[in-house]
């Protein structure tokens, strides 16, 4: 199924239009799973649709809610109202989120009553539109929504122009996304319909949903994996979801794939670790595929996933930025050891020098480089960032080490952030931590129990500190490292031991707290 549209809203209006037996949401965050149909998620977002063309004259709007039916009426609205939805992160920090408000120039937020109590110190904006009282009105009044009924039940060309639904528009903004400041400050996104809309295709076109596929859509909405595969790909092409309020609610995921008999299970390895070490087997008996991303996944918790589950573990690789999937894995001959898979299609790929910047031959190892129609155009009011990793031939330049194989499969070597130049040898910083986890702990899964940094050092450049959980006898370790043939200058020169390796609610590390934390 190919979807012809230019705006997001047309697209999305056009889908759930379409006649289907399958439920598109299933809310298992509320009191008890709240089942919605695609006319009732239809009703109520072009219900609040209404509301804010009317009330907010800003184009940007807030939304502050966890996956769910309220957070999906949300965006669903806002693109149905034709403007840009922003899914903020309400975990960052009062002082970070404000920045944010303020340089997306929100005006208005929408979230629900329970979201404001559990965050009161967040930045709420003067106009906040509390949507679990608006829902709760009209699900009592319903008659209020006749009129909106009576429309929609009209041919759908009709339907969209009384309820002036947006339908051309490829270029400009669909939505702004926050990257995960996990090494810096949060950088907005500018994600346009044609890389949403391309994006969800090029997902369509690997094939791997069948017509009895559900999802679990337990993602944050303000994640680009959460937004974009979680969300707009599955009611874009008439994939049931359910939804859970958090990745870190395993008890009530694990309820939701028994009960729902859940076909693809999404997270990052961090998230996914909490389902491998609660669930049992029964419990995955649907399980068709576990999809992984954000972050490497080490060779040995994939084995131990699928023979716990008894399904498939595929990864893949994208970032916010690619809006966000750019490779994936698939069963068969479209899985290669340690790759992230192939590339989508459409998607062009090179490597350049981390330090001349000159392009590489096929296969060599360099900073990797996209292109394609999912690539966005830039980041929200930063003409010098945006240069620094777009180029005049519109290459993006990701950060991350890689290459590109002669079959078209793709190898990630780490961030170049997460590499140390120490007399004059780039050293990666994932290579020395798989090493110790194995030699040190007996570990050889993606567990964060340690981390490895580069600090400055007036010698060489860089010092290699770990950052652990676990007490170390630092001369004994140094020794065993030395014995077992890791290079002296991938020793670390410091150890660190704290309670915790801070974890960012994207299931990444924050590389930003692990540094706060050295002394």
């Amino acid at each position: 199924m190919k979807i012809e549209a230019e705006h997001m809203a047309d697209a999305l209006f056009r889908s759930l239009k379409r006649k289907s037996d399958r439920l598109p949401l299933v809310d298992y965050g509320l009191p008890g799973p709240y089942f919605c149909s695609r006319n009732k998620l239809l009703l109520l977002s072009v219900k609040l649709a209404a509301n804010l063309r009317r009330n907010c004259q800003a184009q940007r709007i807030g939304i502050v809610l966890p996956p769910g039916l309220a957070g999906t009426i949300a965006n669903l609205a806002v693109f149905f109202a034709g403007k840009t939805p922003v899914n903020l992160n309400f975990s960052l920090g009062s002082s970070v989120a404000e920045k944010l408000i303020r340089k997306a120039e929100i005006k208005t937020i929408i979230t629900a009553e329970k979201m404001m109590d559990k965050f009161p110190d967040f930045p709420w904006t003067e106009n906040v539109i509390e949507i679990s009282s608006w829902l709760k009105n009209l699900l009592k009044k319903p008659y209020q929504l006749l009129i909106e009924y009576l429309i929609l039940k009209l041919p759908i060309f009709v339907s969209r122009f009384f309820l002036k639904i947006p339908i051309r528009s490829s270029t400009e903004e669909a939505t702004i996304l926050f990257t995960s400041g996990s090494s810096g400050d949060p950088k907005g996104v500018v994600l346009s319909h044609q890389n949403i809309l391309s994006n969800c295709s090029q997902i369509n076109q690997l094939d791997l949903f069948d017509k009895d596929a559900s999802l679990l859509a337990n993602l944050p909405l303000f994640h680009s994996f959460g937004f974009t595969v979680s969300t707009c790909f599955p009611l874009l092409y008439d994939i049931p979801i359910v939804t859970v309020p958090s990745p870190l609610d395993v008890k009530v995921g694990l309820e939701a794939i028994r009960k729902e008999k859940i076909t693809f299970l999404l997270g990052t390895p961090t998230f996914l670790r909490g389902f491998l070490s609660r669930g049992k087997a029964e419990d995955f008996e649907s399980l068709q595929y576990v999809v992984a991303g954000a972050e490497k996944t080490e060779d040995s918790f994939r084995v131990k996933w699928e023979k716990f589950a008894s399904c498939s573990y595929l990864e893949g690789y994208g970032l916010t930025e690619t809006a966000p999937g750019i490779s994936f894995n698939l069963p068969g001959h479209g899985f290669r050891k340690d790759s992230v898979g192939r590339l989508f299609p459409e998607i062009e790929c090179k490597t350049i020098h981390p330090d001349t910047r000159q392009d590489l031959e096929t296969c060599e190892t360099g900073l990797l480089c996209f292109r394609g129609p999912n690539i966005f155009s830039g980041y929200l009011n930063d003409v010098k960032k945006t240069k620094e990793v777009l180029t005049e031939e519109k290459w993006f330049i990701t950060g991350d080490i890689g290459y590109l194989d002669a079959d078209n499969f793709l190898f990630i070597k780490g961030r170049l952030s997460r590499f140390s130049k120490i007399g004059g040898e780039m050293v990666p910083h994932e290579t020395i931590e798989e090493k110790i986890k194995k030699l040190l702990f007996n570990q050889n899964d993606n567990e964060t129990s340690l981390v490895v940094v580069g600090q400055p050092d007036p010698n060489k450049g860089e010092q290699l500190v770990l950052v652990t959980e676990k007490e170390i006898d630092f001369s004994e370790f140094r020794k065993k490292l030395r014995e077992n043939g890791l290079p002296n200058l991938w020793i670390p020169k410091k150890v660190q031991k704290i309670e915790k390796i801070p974890i960012l609610p994207t299931g990444k590390i924050d590389f930003q707290g692990v540094r706060k934390s050295i002394k």
